[in-house]
This record gives structure tokens, C-alpha cells and sequence, in this order.
């Protein structure tokens, strides 16, 4: 999936620490100049934006209005299976969350570089100001280091990506001996998630737009390292429950947001599994010789229904 080749360029420290602090920053920088000229580029050849650049457009952009800060959830009773309901807050919904990821572990094996992540990927989009929805199930295959060729589904089109180029990584990375040099201490990983700034709003929202990063997949994630996220990410002051009447794939979810990021994670409302995110889009249409507006907003979701580790690209397990 190609949201997950977030390319840039090492910049100092070692591979398993990342990129440096002012490489981050540059390379937003750089970014943002991208997102601008390929969005104005993409409109004018009548064609929406490639995956890559949609998903750092949204990450980069304005987050979408809150409407609560704390919802009711179902919980199921031990004796004699009748739901129980009980109100949490966004910080209690991040926290039951990891505690389920420490429960259930993982079967997946452990990738090697030269094998690829196959993904079934549901997608749901609908339009914000009603209209019809659509739906997708995409199948992709992607080189675990980005060495090989990669084949990527996309709103049912299919695209043949290159491997990665002699200066470009995946970050936050998709091979499992990075992943495990990453601290699964929270308070640890946070201070990665905001670059080592202060605790100040831009780099709690730099935190949570790197956690939504890591938790985009395909990856395998060693132990304790998805559960880490969700506490990192519960100790941020301003996060809030976004919505609790989202259907994914037949599953009621309720998001946790924050301010500023166009992206959302959905927990089931009964067991805190992760479902997967969800984020406000648009189009860029042209309204005059440079002058450009967003149009046709949108609603999306995406949840990941499979993946394995395989051997070679159209291998399913």
C-alpha cells in the first residue's frame, strides 16, 4: 500500500534510530512544497491525486470537528453475555486498546527482507454532504524493504511500483529489525512520536500524526510495540472521542482523534480491537489560472481485513 512508502531521506544518526530531528522537518518542508505542485498538476490532467500524496495531504492538513469527549460503550458481562454500558474517555478507549494488543499477540511470522506483505484492505468513502457511498476490497503486494517490485491495489486499479531508490526509506520503517529498535517504553516512544520537542500542542499533534504513521500498515509488529503506541498516545491532553456510530465492515467503532489531524483511529466499541482509521478528503479543482479550491469532500475508512507475510507478489498465504 502505498501510503506506507512515506519516503525521505536519512540525515544523520543511525538507521535504527531514524531520521534526525531537522531531517523530519525538512522533509515536511519539502512535502508540503510536493503535495501543492503535484495536487495543482494531478487537477489540471483531470485525475485525482496518487495514494501517496492523498495520504500526506491528509496527515498535513485540518483536523475535523470534535463532537465529544466521551461516549457509551457496550461491555459484554461475564455471566451471562448481556451487554453492559459504561461512559470512557478517549484516554480510557487508548488504554483498553492496548491492553487487548498485549492480550491477543500476534501469530504472524517474522518477515524477512526479501519476502512481502500481502494486504486485503476494505475501503469506504461517503461524500460529507450525502451522496452515494462506495466501497473497495483492494489486494496488494509490498516488498517488505522496498527492494523489490511492489503491487499495489487502489480503489480497484492496479499499479506496478519500483523499488525504492538508493537514498529513500520507508518511515516509519516496515523492516522488523528497525520496528524493534523502537522503544516499546510509552514514555520512550512518545518522546520519539514528538521528535524530542517539548509538550506543547504541535508536538503532541507531531505525536499524533506519527502514531497514525506507524499504525497505517503493513507491518509486523514486534511485541509490545502497537500497545505502546496506544499508551503513548492516551497521555496526550487534548485527544477526544471523535463519533460512535461509524459501521466498519459490520463493526460499530468509535475514533479517537486530535485536533489538527485529519485522521482517526476506530477501536471496536465492545472489545478496543483496532479496526483500522479513518480521515476527511478532497479533490482539488481549478478556478482559475493559479487559484485553486477543495472540492467534493469526503468521509473514508479503511481497515485492513488480512495479512500475511508471502514469499513472492499474488501468494496469499
Amino acid at each position: 500500500m502505498d501510503e506506507l512508502t512515506m519516503v525521505r531521506e536519512w540525515d544523520g544518526g543511525t538507521a535504527s534510530d531514524g531520521p534526525s530531528v531537522q531531517a523530519r522537518a525538512d522533509a515536511r518542508a519539502r512535502l508540503r512544497t510536493a503535495i501543492d505542485e503535484e495536487s495543482r498538476s494531478a487537477a489540471s490532467r483531470g485525475r485525482a491525486l496518487s495514494r501517496r500524496v492523498m495520504f500526506r495531504a491528509s496527515l498535513a492538513g485540518l483536523g475535523a470537528a470534535a463532537v465529544g469527549v466521551a461516549v457509551v460503550v457496550a461491555r459484554g458481562d461475564e455471566d451471562d453475555g448481556t451487554p453492559r454500558l459504561s461512559t470512557v474517555s478517549a484516554t480510557e478507549v487508548l488504554r483498553r486498546a492496548a491492553e487487548r494488543s498485549r492480550s491477543q499477540g500476534s501469530d504472524l511470522p517474522v518477515p524477512r527482507n526479501d519476502q512481502y506483505f500481502y494486504t486485503k484492505t476494505y475501503i469506504r468513502r461517503t461524500p460529507v454532504k450525502g451522496g452515494k457511498t462506495r466501497t473497495w476490497t483492494d489486494e496488494s503486494w509490498m516488498s517488505v524493504d522496498g527492494s523489490k517490485p511492489s503491487l499495489r491495489e487502489e480503489y480497484g486499479k492496479i499499479h506496478h511500483d519500483p523499488p525504492l531508490g538508493e537514498h529513500e526509506v520507508r518511515w516509519p520503517p516496515t523492516v522488523y529489525s528497525k520496528l524493534k529498535a523502537m522503544p516499546t517504553d510509552p514514555d520512550k516512544l512518545l518522546a520519539q512520536f514528538r521528535f524530542g520537542g517539548e509538550k506543547t500542542p504541535e508536538a503532541d499533534r507531531n505525536a499524533f500524526f506519527e502514531g497514525c504513521m506507524l499504525m497505517m500498515g503493513p507491518r509486523v509488529m514486534p511485541p509490545g510495540l502497537q500497545a505502546a503506541a496506544f499508551e503513548a498516545l492516551s497521555k496526550l491532553p487534548r485527544i477526544r472521542l471523535d463519533y460512535d456510530d461509524v459501521d466498519v465492515v459490520g463493526r460499530s467503532a468509535v475514533g479517537v482523534s486530535y485536533p489538527g489531524v485529519d485522521w482517526t483511529f476506530l477501536f471496536d466499541g465492545r472489545t478496543y480491537d483496532y479496526l483500522g482509521l479513518r480521515t476527511k478528503g478532497s479533490v482539488p479543482k481549478k478556478v482559475g489560472k493559479d487559484e485553486w479550491v477543495q472540492t467534493g469532500w469526503y468521509w473514508e475508512t479503511r481497515t485492513l481485513q488480512d495479512l500475511q507475510v508471502v514469499d513472492r507478489i499474488g501468494q496469499h498465504a
